[in-house]
């Protein structure tokens, strides 16, 4: 009897311990999750500043309104140019992610490892930064640390999906949504023109398979160049 009762504690403890464990997988890693948003957030203007004062040393200046070629204004002739980003440093916030439809808005950091998606939403930093040409991929955890990616599987094709990086506000419109499996690297491949693909976990609290958003770019400092490279690939 005495070893069936110590059994049972056992077994009420072990589960209680359990609960506890995925009490705090769910909610709270969110609470730190959460408070790093908040001191990235208010650190993302001064590197936005610093950013740009570095470009700007570099001779290059990113124009805060888009030159309008149909303006009689304006310049006869304008040649699309291509505004870099600043390389940002691994393991450190430097964009911001905004999905209306969603209600996401997050801070977005420079890596994907443990360590980064601990604090919101990754970039892959082997594909290119967001608002440049090719495919920028970014990751995000859809049940635990804040749950970046959680309503991800709302996204219809046609929505918009904004960055904003040193560069300004890149605004691409979903093209495609996929499942794959985690094996399916090919989705972070490089693409002609430009875009942006969003990756997480599916369906939610398992990690069988991914869901992937690729995603347009349709308006940015880089839209012009990245329609001008499209149209003479097309003519070619």
């Amino acid at each position: 009897m005495k070893l069936l009762r110590a059994a049972g504690w056992t077994m009420i403890w072990a589960g209680v311990l359990i609960f506890a464990f995925l009490a705090y997988q769910l909610f709270g890693t969110s609470i730190a999750t959460n408070r790093a948003q908040v001191e990235a957030g208010e650190q993302l203007d001064t590197i936005f500043e610093t950013s740009i004062e570095e470009l700007a040393a570099t001779g290059v200046t990113i124009p805060t309104d888009p030159v309008d070629p149909t303006d009689p204004t304006g310049p006869s002739v304008v040649v699309p140019k291509l505004f870099p980003e600043p390389v940002p440093v691994a393991g450190q916030p430097f964009a911001r992610i905004l999905i209306p439809a969603v209600e996401l808005d997050r801070v977005v950091w420079e890596g994907v490892d443990r360590e980064d998606l601990k604090n919101g939403p990754g970039h892959m930093p082997w594909t290119t930064l967001p608002g440049q040409p090719g495919n920028s991929v970014i990751s995000g955890h859809r049940t635990t640390h804040g749950a970046p990616f959680f309503r991800l599987d709302e996204l219809v094709v046609g929505d918009s999906v904004t960055v904003e990086t040193a560069t300004g506000l890149h605004v691409y419109e979903v093209r495609e949504i996929l499942i794959v499996d985690p094996t399916a690297v090919e989705v972070t491949e490089f693409r002609e023109g430009a875009w942006l693909t969003l990756t997480t976990c599916h369906p939610v609290y398992s990690a069988a398979q991914r869901l992937v958003i690729h995603a347009e770019l349709v308006d940015g400092p880089n839209f012009p160049f990245v329609q001008s490279q499209t149209t003479d690939s097309e003519a070619s």
